[in-house]
């Protein structure tokens, strides 16, 4: 008896145990605040993260042939910045074309939906006389209130247009610098935490998961853009290489792909098209490529790495969008899931772990990741 009265927690450690979640949790809200009013150096800081990951082993490959490092890390800086530039400028000049034949496009579809205006004005007409007969005269004023622009919502992360194009000139030289200091990032990292984890071992999981994660999107993105290349042109759609690439792309978005997938080249083929059918065989073939990368491709060769489930990824899109936009959606899975990596990492976080899974785990008593023995710090080519 004496035994179980003395093993019940007393009054104090359960004040303690109270006050240590209440601060846990304040601590977590300003963690959130923080991300929220400084969205745009979150998301410099968590891009050039991930980017530095991709282009460390390139930059370890030029090391093997006795080239610098920090020469290593800024000619792949700079091939990587120039493929980006080349890509963007090439998005503007398409842009550019279909703007100006944005006449021809507006035409048809005011031709297309000619028939719906009528009836939807008839509607309203009689909507209008029906209310002016039975509004009260000297009633009050209602303002409509304006909705939010969709570029707003794109740059709703970096604050405006003006902070998207600070960052994209800012992550390049973060990405330089972080692949020069990896030595040294390393050995902080192991001081900080070498008592909690392992932390190569936590390393080359997370960089395992931001290779597989890129590596596998560009390779589905690839395979949907080649057949929706070919489709294109067997149909007559003009042109099917630009179109193909930009629709398989877009399919890979969440929640939307599907419908901007669909979009691109159902309105390129409003002024090409002369009848229904190439209309439902683009339809029906990217809709179909869309649910089987969605379906079998994405969950087999990409998400068996994240080992994220599907209400935790469907939280995670929502919340990081709220939290920064359209760059919050692209980074969310990636983010998601090294949040999973480093709660199975301690098993303090276990129900956090069980919460984001794929497969929940009916016992929650797991062994954490061991620490490593003092050893010596390894060489950088060790770390991969």
């Amino acid at each position: 008896m004496a035994s179980q009265t003395a093993a019940q927690p007393t009054l104090t450690e359960i004040y303690l145990r109270q006050g240590v979640g209440m601060l846990t949790l304040v601590g977590v809200l300003m963690l959130i605040a923080f991300c929220f009013f400084a969205s745009s150096i979150c998301i410099a800081i968590v891009l050039a993260a991930f980017l530095a990951l991709l282009a460390d082993p390139a930059v370890q490959f030029l090391e093997r042939l006795r080239m610098p490092r920090s020469l290593a890390a800024g000619l792949i800086v700079l091939a990587g910045a120039a493929v980006l530039s080349a890509a963007v400028y090439g998005s503007y000049v398409k842009f550019t074309e279909f703007s100006d034949n944005s006449g021809v496009y507006a035409e048809r579809i005011r031709e297309l939906i000619a028939p719906f205006n009528k009836r939807v004005q008839h509607v309203r007409e009689s909507a209008g006389e029906l209310i002016h007969e039975t509004a009260p005269k000297g009633g009050p004023e209602v303002r409509v209130r304006e909705s939010t622009s969709w570029a707003t919502y794109l740059v709703r992360g970096f604050g405006s247009v003006g902070g998207a194009l600070v960052v994209a000139g800012v992550v390049p030289f973060l990405v330089f610098f972080m692949l020069i200091v990896r030595e040294k990032l390393y050995t902080a990292a192991k001081a900080l935490l070498a008592n909690r984890l392992d932390v190569d071992t936590l390393i080359a999981r997370v960089k395992g998961l931001v290779i597989g994660f890129a590596f596998g999107n560009v390779w589905i993105g690839a395979a949907i853009s080649a057949i929706s290349m070919f489709t294109f042109w067997q149909v007559g759609l003009r042109p099917a290489v630009t179109l193909g690439v930009v629709s398989g792309l877009l399919s890979l978005i969440p929640f939307v792909g599907l419908l901007l997938a669909v979009a691109v080249p159902v309105v390129a083929g409003l002024v090409q098209f002369h009848g229904t059918g190439p209309f439902f065989v683009v339809i029906l073939v990217v809709s179909a490529l869309h649910l089987i990368a969605a379906n079998f491709l994405l969950p087999r060769f990409v998400g068996s790495r994240l080992d994220v489930g599907p209400v935790a990824a469907t939280v995670a899109f929502l919340f990081w969008g709220w939290l920064w936009g359209i760059a919050g959606i692209f980074l969310a899975m990636p983010l998601t899931a090294v949040m999973k990596l480093l709660a199975d990492s301690d098993p303090s976080f276990a129900q956090l772990s069980n919460l984001l899974a794929r497969n929940p785990r009916r016992s929650l008593r797991r062994k954490r990741i061991p620490v490593a023995e003092p050893q010596p710090e390894p060489a950088l080519k060790d770390l991969v």
